[in-house]
């Protein structure tokens, strides 16, 4: 039998609900920066440093107590969201400003401009996956019309729109089977995630919405109901906006975040579900489909993201009413230092993560996939 989820329930200890606002972290710190650039060499250099710094901290395995209880009023985690989506918004429109500024026609001034677009990449790529993208994923699931278009919009920003698709209607519905492009195999690296994950999300976006409104090719008026070509269309026209009004230095910047934010976000994705694959005829109530930390600057800073295997049960719940899963695998570090790993030391996150499945008996480990495994 697939090992059951050991979700634990609120108790009566401390209210930690107002940590959740330290999410706000890396959208005020580029806001910050990119109204007071461009900079110096230097500068931008400094600039970098707390985003090292968030990820050293990452590494300390400070964890929070898997019961903590939340306010019972849903306003201000409501309005976390709405001030995190306005600063998003208004990062983008205060880098392609400050991109515009950058100096390409002298000499002297070309080193300057590359470390500032190297700050740009890291920086406001860091930003848009994990304040925008982050909150992205949070307005997507809500039911409300607005909060969903909102949602879009936030992912049109970094030229994912079809993530709202292929997320709650394909990767929420299929999740740890062979036909979820978003969940990884054992064994697969993060770089061969990567290739594979990024083209079939979209062409399974593609085809479900062909499915939801029962297109076949593309047929005219009938494809401007498609969120997909909806969404192709609406960033199309941003980018020859950005290029027409900012110029093309802007328009390379607004390309490079979005690159380093769904990178992220796939980053994101792959140790959510590395190697927690299921058969096709299993429930996704009862496997154990989802990677857990216990650390509270991931809990925190990424709403609640981290409590995932209860996200993916109850796709509805609010963040801060997330609850930890104990029986989950746990992942050696949070959610920013496992991706690093993953990425640059990805033969070491393999052989971590793999100890923790056979530990707990999950994935190709569990009784019934010991051939698999072998």
């Amino acid at each position: 039998m697939p090992k059951q989820q050991q979700i634990i329930r609120p108790s009566a200890s401390p209210d930690l609900s107002a940590l959740f606002f330290i999410s706000l972290t890396f959208p005020v710190l580029a806001l910050v920066f990119l109204t007071s650039g461009p900079h110096t060499i230097s500068a931008a250099c400094y600039w970098i440093l707390p985003f090292w710094l968030i990820l050293f901290a990452d590494l300390v395995k400070i964890k929070i107590k898997p019961v903590s209880k939340t306010s019972d009023s849903h306003l201000p985690f409501s309005l976390l969201l709405y001030l995190l989506a306005a600063l998003q918004i208004c990062n983008i429109w205060f880098m392609l400003e400050m991109a515009s500024q950058l100096e390409w026609s002298n000499p002297a001034m070309i080193s300057t401009s590359l470390v500032n677009l190297l700050a740009i990449k890291v920086i406001i790529g860091t930003s848009s996956s994990f304040s925008g993208i982050v909150t992205a994923h949070e307005l997507i699931h809500k039911r409300t019309w607005y909060d969903k278009l909102l949602g879009r919009l936030l992912l049109s920003l970094v030229c994912y729109e079809h993530f709202f698709t292929e997320h709650l209607h394909g990767h929420h519905c299929n999740v740890g089977r062979e036909n979820d492009p978003a969940t990884a195999r054992f064994g697969e690296s993060f770089n061969a995630y990567w290739k594979r994950t990024v083209p079939d999300q979209f062409k399974q976006a593609w085809q479900l919405e062909n499915r939801r409104i029962k297109l076949q090719g593309i047929k005219f008026p009938a494809i401007f109901q498609h969120h997909v070509f909806q969404g192709i269309v609406f960033e199309a026209v941003l980018i020859l906006l950005i290029a027409h009004s900012f110029g093309i230095s802007a328009l390379f910047a607004f390309l490079i975040q979005a690159l380093a934010a769904i990178r992220k976000l796939e980053a994101v994705n792959y140790i959510e579900h590395w190697g927690l694959e299921r058969s096709s005829n299993t429930s996704r109530n009862t496997d154990i489909l989802s990677w857990e930390t216990n650390s509270w600057l991931t809990l925190h800073s990424l709403l609640g993201l981290s409590r995932h295997t209860d996200h993916h049960q109850h796709p509805d719940k609010p963040y801060q009413q997330l609850e930890y899963c104990a029986s989950s695998p746990q992942l050696p570090y949070g959610y920013f230092a496992t991706i690093f790993l993953s990425i640059f030391a990805n033969a070491r996150f393999q052989s971590l993560a793999t100890q923790q499945l056979q530990i707990n008996q999950l994935g190709p480990f569990q009784p019934h996939n010991t051939q698999r495994a072998a």
